[in-house]
């Protein structure tokens, strides 16, 4: 049989499977926008505000008892509870991956990376609700004051990328860093103060159940079915125990196995694939899929299949189900008339705003290396202002902490009217931020990252009154051309010249040259294996780091070691974050006293450049202080 003509093939010569795969790319590139999600979020809400107040179809398809039985053995629950105690669980399963993923690789990994989201988080917890309490003090409803502390993840990240600056990056990793620990501590608050008729003995099962994740974790268990096998038994036995059942899902993301990439893993699929290759047969086929998914640690995997469904299918779900507020003149008059909606209202949106911006601001007082570039105080408070957006957890407290439906309505109202006003402050916010005190122009134009001493990989005279910063990958481009050019121009000024190296991948062999050089960093020999990788003539490889690695003076082991952990990805990362808007490609960039050089990048055009900042002394600059 023949394969597909001519006419049958995609634009790159290959068959209607590059045009799949294509299109499958680009909806999950769609899917997988926080804005679009958070878009059907809204959409739910307004749905379930619409439905409440037509008719009574509403109550009744959410209090219906759905359930199974075998024998004489029945289980049922109302529908609105499977959303809220059974979908839900995906939810948290999904914070718990996030959590246990910055914890290990991300953000709050390293104390200096960790102290400001942490303590801003801390600050957004305690502030809503002392407010909360001082508001509703004395009424019966008071210790509903857990409905303020969280944000809504999806709602704020939404938020942030269609009116946050487009040339902050960092303030998108800061804020979903501070949401990871915010969910740690609204997930606490539930199941310390919201738990209610403990059944000991479930939830000493529950625990076996958590235990048994561990023991699969430890045993290197790397396929789904036995980790879900025991999570729905997990589940069961956290809704017995009267614990809310969804925090069984939390906690078995927390305990599943997270990791970077081994390469002995990235080696042995490459080496089945290769057996495939060479005779393509389903059973190898087969082995190849297996092998590829056992080198993705499951938490990885889980995190990216997870997204989708739990954006546009489960948070919606749930929103239509909790989101549903009669609201006729009566009750919105009762509802603005209540302490408990003001105590929502200004818990979630003055707050989060108050703690946040006052414990960031110590924070960047205090603490210097915490002052990067777009997390300024104007920036943070815009997404302070974000953080009151609490609705999906602050839903979920509302219905735990509060018995009679219409004083729960009351506090619904404060929950969404929070929304719509923390929206309207974070507008502000960030407009008044980008009147009184603009950011740097655009990624790539300036600098927009001062030389540090401390961090920066430095060659020359740390005095010298020229700087060149230069982002690059180790690829050929770079090995070949740019490295012989600036080893003449420090030749040509000497003294008068430093010249800085960051790192700019835009491939996963460009990431493990980058994860190489930091490793040797670590040993003090940064320089000599950047020299060494620029000797090689042809694609770096594993085989070739290493012989470099050897040449450098570098122990090897050691070395290998800490690139197979990725130990410095977050130090790379954030070298690449610095030019994620600036739309360079993956040529070199570089920077002369802070402002980019746009001629050829040859010793002569670089000398030239070198020169003219050397003769303004005055207007050079190595980028902002943050």
């Amino acid at each position: 049989m023949r394969g597909p003509s001519a006419s049958q093939a995609g634009p790159d010569g290959g068959s209607g499977v590059s045009r799949t795969l294509r299109r499958t790319v680009r909806l999950r590139r769609i899917l997988g926008n926080e804005t679009y999600s958070a878009l059907a979020l809204a959409l739910a809400t307004v749905a379930a505000l619409v439905w409440a107040n037509i008719g009574t179809s509403y109550e009744t398809l959410w209090s219906t008892p759905v359930g199974f039985g075998i024998g004489d053995f029945s289980f049922s629950l109302p529908l609105s509870d499977w959303v809220d105690e059974g979908l839900m669980a995906f939810f948290f399963l999904m914070v718990g991956l996030d959590v246990r993923r910055e914890l290990t690789l991300g953000e709050l990994r390293t104390k200096e990376r960790a102290i400001l989201p942490v303590a801003a988080a801390v600050g957004g917890l305690l502030a809503p609700a002392l407010i909360f309490l001082l508001i509703t003090s004395g009424e019966d409803y008071a210790h509903a004051w857990g409905s303020v502390i969280s944000t809504d993840t999806a709602f704020a990240l939404g938020m942030l990328a269609l009116l946050g600056p487009r040339n902050a990056p960092r303030l998108r990793i800061f804020l979903l860093a501070l949401a990871v620990v915010d969910d740690i501590g609204a997930l606490s608050v539930i199941a310390v103060f919201y738990t209610d008729d403990l059944n000991v003995w479930a939830l000493g099962l529950g625990v076996l159940g958590l235990i048994g994740v561990w023991a699969l974790q430890k045993a290197h268990v790397w396929r789904v079915t036995p980790y879900a096998v025991l999570g729905v038994y997990t589940w069961a036995c956290f809704y017995a125990c009267g614990v809310h059942a969804t925090l069984a899902g939390v906690l078995i993301a927390l305990l599943m196995p997270v990791y970077p990439p081994r390469r002995r893993d990235v080696a042995l699929a490459t080496r089945f694939f290769r057996l495939f290759r060479q005779a393509p047969q389903p059973d190898m086929a087969r082995s190849v899929r297996a092998v590829v998914s056992y080198t993705v640690p499951l938490n990885q995997r889980l995190s990216s299949v997870l997204p989708p469904y739990v954006n546009y299918l489960v948070v919606p779900l749930f929103a239509l189900a909790n989101a549903g507020v009669a609201l006729s003149p009566e009750s919105l008059g009762t509802a603005f008339a209540s302490k408990l909606t003001w105590g929502v209202v200004l818990g979630l949106v003055l707050g989060k705003f108050l703690g946040i911006t006052l414990a960031a601001s110590g924070v960047l007082k205090l603490v210097p290396s915490s002052r990067l570039p777009g997390l300024d105080l104007p920036r943070i408070a815009g997404a302070a202002a974000l953080s009151g957006m609490g609705f999906t957890i602050s839903l979920l407290v509302v219905g735990l902490a509060i018995d009679a439906e219409d004083v729960a309505d009351q506090a619904r109202v404060g929950v969404l009217l929070a929304s719509v006003v923390a929206l309207v402050l974070a507008w502000l916010a960030f407009r008044l931020g980008d009147r009184l005190r603009p950011l740097p122009p655009p990624a790539g134009t300036h600098l927009n990252r001062a030389v540090d001493p401390g961090t920066d990989h430095i060659r020359g005279d740390a005095e010298a009154p020229a700087t060149l910063v230069v982002y690059a990958a180790m690829d050929l481009a770079y090995r070949h051309d740019t490295a012989e050019a600036l080893a003449e121009v420090r030749r040509m000024f000497g003294d008068r010249l430093r010249v800085v190296l960051r790192h700019h991948t835009t491939s996963d062999r460009a990431m493990t040259a980058a994860l190489a050089l930091e490793a040797a960093g670590a040993q003090d020999r940064f320089w000599q294996l950047h020299d060494a990788l620029t000797r090689i003539r042809h694609e770096i490889d594993t085989d070739s780091v290493r012989e470099a690695a050897e040449h450098a003076g570098v122990d090897v082991p050691t070395f290998e070691e800490r690139i197979s952990r990725q130990e410095d990805r977050a130090r790379v990362d954030d070298d690449n974050v610095d030019l994620q808007d600036a739309e360079t490609g993956s040529a070199p960039v570089v920077y002369v006293n802070g402002t980019r050089f746009d001629g050829p990048l040859n010793s002569l055009a670089l000398a030239g450049g070198i020169r003219r900042a050397l003769a303004e002394p005055s207007t050079a600059t190595e980028g902002p202080e943050g």
